[in-house]
């Protein structure tokens, strides 16, 4: 009788070590693709980063020292390893907004745009974080033509193969813009450079929401020409299907701030889309709805075509 309380006892000792020694419960972790770029310059890659913490604040700070890190494979280079560094960043509405030291300059074209590539891909998975823009010591970022590069997200960015995102490309683009009275529009050509990393369907619509430049005026002689959208518009994405250019807008769209009629704006995008050769129609939402009614006369659930009754003769 003894021996067998003895054995009982002895079980259930080895029960509570077994117990005691089991492995604790992994904490729920959040798994983050962070984007290098490729040491041939051909493109961006990524590896797999797992963070327990859900506070964006710190998530942001573990994913930059990620960047700034050798990773296994040499053949991928940290977008955060050059001479520059990344003096402060702020998220609001949204938006992170990194901010660069003189250095961030320095790098060629073509590291510059992987290397902003990488970090906006990196940074939009933050559930946050919608959009990124990078400012060098305050100021906003320039482009190779020393235009701002603006707010981007990770739909400003293709997957190019091969050597062609390497390159830069010269078009001219036929852009339309309001007349004085803000009921009419009046076409342009404008002439641009722009990488072949970012669709040409989404510069058409950013140089539209940057509005008429100093060169533009030259080309109308003696009339006047307006912006047409609202400059604080952001581009959540820009999609061609079929035909179809869909151009999807934050609510920035909706807050029109220039005193023109909405069919001047809606045409304005419309046309200048149209006049690329692999678009025949456009679409336009607000936060991927098409329910609405754009100042109440113009509903955005049309497939608009090019409409020239209000181009200025």
């Amino acid at each position: 009788m003894r021996k067998s309380l003895f054995g009982i006892f002895i079980f259930c000792v080895l029960c509570l070590h077994f117990v005691a020694c089991k492995e604790p419960v992994q904490e729920n972790v959040t798994t983050y693709n962070v984007h290098y770029v490729n040491q041939d310059g051909t493109g961006v890659s990524s590896y797999s980063y797992a963070t327990a913490s859900t506070n964006s604040e710190i998530v942001i700070q573990e994913l930059i020292e990620q960047m700034k890190m050798l990773p296994e494979k040499l053949e991928y280079r940290p977008p955060l390893t050059g001479n520059f560094e990344v003096l402060d960043y702020q998220i609001a509405e949204g938006q992170l907004t990194l901010d660069f030291n003189s250095k961030y300059k320095d790098q060629d074209v073509i590291a510059e745009i992987l290397t902003r590539a990488a970090l906006v891909r990196t940074f939009t998975q933050i559930p946050e974080i919608q959009h990124v823009s990078f400012t060098v010591n305050g100021e906003p970022l320039t482009d190779a033509s020393g235009d701002a590069v603006g707010v981007m997200n990770a739909d400003t960015f293709i997957d190019n193969t091969g050597n062609d995102v390497n390159t830069y490309e010269k078009g001219k683009l036929q852009l339309y813009f309001a007349n004085e009275r803000g009921d009419g529009l009046i076409v342009i050509s404008r002439n641009i450079v722009y990488s072949s990393n970012i669709p040409i369907e989404r510069q058409m619509v950013e140089e539209i929401i940057a509005g008429p430049k100093e060169k533009d005026i030259l080309q109308v002689a003696e009339q006047v020409i307006c912006p047409v959208m609202n400059p604080e518009t952001k581009i959540l994405s820009v999609n061609v299907r079929d035909g179809v250019c869909y151009v999807n807008f934050d609510d920035g769209f909706l807050n029109q701030v220039y005193d023109v009629s909405p069919e001047v704006t809606i045409y304005a995008i419309t046309n200048a889309l149209v006049e690329l050769p692999n678009v025949n129609k456009v679409q336009i939402s607000v936060g991927g709805e098409t329910n609405i009614n754009y100042r109440e006369s113009m509903n955005l659930s049309t497939v608009y075509e090019r409409n020239l009754d209000l181009v200025n003769k």
